[in-house]
């Protein structure tokens, strides 16, 4: 019997009762099986965090430690795509996320990181930047951008085997030439809190004029999706990770639990 088959039949089952003796009776089971499915009686504590390193994040119950930077960065594996069912949703770098732009999920490469994606089934390669969280999927290292899936020929099958090597991040050019990357850095950049986002000029107006009694560097920032513009409320300029993560503490304790830190 799977999870979700056990949970309908302990449904099923309770309205066999009258509501007190069913809450009483089957609480025990309910509780028992909802932390198996949700791994809570085989949780693990958060792993040791290397020094110099990213903090480590857990999805459906494993954990999983983000690089310091992108050196070396080598992998083979399955790449699989996402496409409409996520268009217009935040990625976990606070960006909307684009179907139609060259961008692509990883589960610890940095953010703003560039890779060629090599698919070994076709020999097409391409780039595409990081700013996603994933595949959360056994065996897949790299999920798509439906456009990047479609050059690489990768919609119609679903998946294929890919080798990924990491670029690094974009570094000014004086023309002419191809870009030229440098070594992806997680700890330094621009960040700053993204609080709220409107797709009413006005609102977006009346949370920075709150931010800005309390804080420095309040600002909105423009994006337009295509069919909508919204104005994103951000507040304060972080150069290192480092200072940004302690800032984050204050603005959930000052009754901010949404925000979200972004790099700009």
């Amino acid at each position: 019997m799977s999870d979700i088959e056990g949970i309908d039949q302990i449904i099923k089952l309770s309205f066999c009762f009258p509501i007190k003796s069913r809450i009483i009776r089957y609480l025990p089971s309910i509780v028992a099986l909802l932390c198996f499915v949700s791994g809570c009686a085989t949780s693990e504590p958060p792993p040791q965090k290397p020094a110099g390193y990213p903090k480590p994040y857990k999805v459906l119950g494993k954990w999983y430690q983000p690089l310091p930077d992108s050196k070396d960065f080598r992998q083979r594996g399955i790449a699989s795509w996402y496409g409409k069912d996520f268009h217009g949703k935040k990625t976990s770098n606070g960006e909307i996320y684009d179907m139609y732009a060259m961008t692509a999920a990883h589960k610890t490469l940095p953010h703003g990181t560039y890779v060629r994606v090599h698919n070994l089934e076709n020999n097409r390669k391409l780039e595409v930047r990081i700013n996603d969280r994933g595949p959360f999927v056994r065996g897949r290292i790299i999920d798509l951008s439906y456009a990047a899936a479609k050059k690489l020929g990768l919609v119609g099958p679903g998946t294929a085997k890919v080798e990924i090597v990491a670029l690094g991040t974009p570094a000014a050019t004086d023309g002419g030439a191809g870009p030229t990357f440098v070594r992806g850095d997680y700890y330094s950049g621009n960040f700053t809190f993204q609080v709220g986002a409107f797709s009413n000029r006005e609102n977006a107006e009346r949370l920075k004029r709150k931010l800005d009694e309390q804080y420095k560097n309040a600002h909105i920032t423009l994006y337009d999706r295509g069919d909508k513009i919204f104005y994103r409320v951000r507040v304060g300029a972080f150069n290192t990770l480092e200072d940004a993560v302690r800032n984050e503490a204050i603005l959930i304790q000052d009754g901010y639990p949404d925000a979200f830190m972004v790099a700009e």
